[in-house]
């Protein structure tokens, strides 16, 4: 994938970048595999906006992807590689021998006619999805499950890969794209390669409209508002935040507030945070 740019005819398109899309083969999406996206604009069932920031934007149609690729032993080809509007990745349509289909994530390097099996006498190889178990130590891997059956839940977003470091006992030691080092059991699956769309971190909005159009509404900083309105709120000029950190509206604290349980479950298989501190 390429990032295409404007001529400047507007302010607003001299800096705006977009995606070249080099790597779509197929623009219609298969109309088996998608479903209605139902857009509520971060309201609940009283109306009251729980989510902010949310609303508007163009229609979009959600793609069924498969996540668990748990059809083994049964070869599939690759049709298309897809855009899709609900992530950063594209996605892969590919048919199986048995004449059923499903959308993958597309890893860079997948092409049209392509060949893909999964299971753990699939071959290491681009696309390809096996146990941890079965994958050689050092191998770039994406869609990763936490829980064998469960489907991916790990680095799915565009241009991603984690690293398979270690095996020892029933786990397998990852290093993931934040540069956590996390434990995964080894009957846990993952897709070889890593994911297309590497650029996708390199495109410019450009303008606001855009925005609007991915159904992302205006954020207004609290240092702007009234006191009535915000923590940050108030006082002549521009005025500092006046306590001890930054707050959300509703007075609690934010900006690198730690929120994950210091007694969750899965801190043992922590081996060392992103931050390069150690799980505890």
């Amino acid at each position: 994938m390429g990032i295409k740019t404007y001529n400047p005819y507007t302010p607003s398109r001299r800096n705006m970048t977009g995606s070249d899309f080099a790597e779509v083969t197929k623009v219609a999406p298969e109309k088996s595999l998608t479903t209605s996206l139902k857009k509520n604009a971060g309201r609940n069932n009283q109306g009251k906006i729980t989510v902010r920031h949310q609303g508007g934007g163009n229609r979009r149609k959600y793609r069924i992807i498969d996540f668990k690729r748990r059809k083994d032993s049964i070869p599939a080809t690759v049709l298309g590689i897809e855009y899709d509007p609900n992530r950063t990745a594209n996605i892969a349509l590919i048919s199986y021998a048995d004449g059923e289909k499903a959308y993958i994530l597309a890893p860079a390097g997948l092409s049209v006619g392509d060949k893909l099996m999964n299971g753990p006498e699939a071959e290491i190889k681009v696309g390809n999805c096996l146990p941890l178990e079965n994958i050689p130590v050092g191998t770039q891997v994406h869609n990763i499950e936490l829980y064998a059956g469960k489907g991916g839940q790990m680095v799915r977003s565009a241009g991603l890969a984690a690293q398979l470091m270690a095996k020892e006992g029933k786990y397998a030691t990852l290093r993931l794209p934040s540069g956590e080092m996390r434990m995964v059991p080894l009957n846990c699956r993952a897709t070889v390669g890593v994911i297309g769309n590497g650029d996708h971190n390199l495109v410019k909005i450009g303008k606001a409209g855009r925005k609007r159009h991915m159904g992302i509404r205006p954020t207004v900083r609290g240092s702007v508002m009234n006191p009535n309105d915000h923590p940050h709120g108030g006082g002549e000029g521009r005025a500092p935040i006046g306590r001890s950190g930054p707050c959300t509206p509703w007075g609690k604290p934010a900006l690198g507030l730690k929120t994950r349980k210091k007694n969750k479950q899965s801190n043992k298989l922590i081996v060392r945070r992103r931050n390069g501190k150690g799980a505890k």
